[in-house]
């Protein structure tokens, strides 16, 4: 599947749809890395692109770089609260909760 995607890069179907659903396959692939550069990349085409927040706050995390998807997460809530994604503002909230308890590590 990433080969076939990828093979649409630059060309007239190329956009922020394209680079999210690679960042989908880069993840599934556990290739956190280039998921979240193609992420970015969805995000450079659509800044207001809410599910590439989440796709790349979830690589981030993947990545070993908490800190940097907690900031996306908090981007990407205020980006989905802003279009009146709600949904996708609910889960990126939940998605930061648990992470930043997650750095807070066990409670005595």
């Amino acid at each position: 599947m990433i080969a076939q995607l990828e093979k649409l890069l630059d060309g007239p179907r190329d956009g922020a749809l394209l680079r999210f659903s690679l960042g989908n396959e880069y993840l599934k692939a556990g290739q956190a890395a280039q998921a979240a550069s193609y992420y970015r990349d969805a995000l450079v085409r659509d800044p207001a692109y809410s599910a590439a927040y989440k796709g790349l706050g979830k690589a981030l995390e993947q990545a070993g770089q908490p800190q940097e998807a907690l900031a996306t997460y908090q981007q990407g809530i205020a980006t989905a609260t802003t279009r009146g994604d709600m949904q996708a503002a609910r889960e990126m909230t939940v998605f930061a909760k648990r992470l930043r308890k997650a750095q807070q590590g066990p409670q005595p």
